[in-house]
């Protein structure tokens, strides 16, 4: 008969004649180490997930400083752009220019929400 303990019989001949279990069995005979397999799975994939957000959260307030450095240098370039016109329109001296600049301007304002 076969040596079914596990123990060694002096030799390598009961190895064949094991049937291994199914893994339905398997699993009820080890339930408790497939829970904690299961639960260090869980936690293992939100921490990854958690890691995925902190990295995700950091890029995105990168990105929101670079957008709000982009739209101050164009508040300062339409603010230039605005102050050179009014130059031009204060050279001429029908006044139509300064007129139609003072629609344009009064309807689109430069930002200035000067932080």
């Amino acid at each position: 008969m076969a040596d079914l303990t596990g123990g060694g019989g002096g030799g390598g001949g009961s190895a064949g004649s094991r049937r291994p279990l199914g893994f339905l069995k398997n699993a009820a005979k080890h339930k408790h180490g497939f829970v904690q397999l299961l639960l260090m799975g869980s936690v293992l994939m939100m921490s990854l997930r958690t890691l995925g957000q902190k990295h995700r959260r950091r890029d995105l307030i990168y990105d929101n400083a670079d957008l709000r450095r982009e739209h101050d240098d164009l508040s300062l370039r339409m603010r230039d752009v605005q102050d050179a016109l009014r130059r031009e329109a204060d050279a001429d001296e029908s006044g139509a220019l300064a007129s139609h600049l003072r629609r344009i301007f009064a309807a689109h304002p430069a930002s200035t929400d000067d932080k």
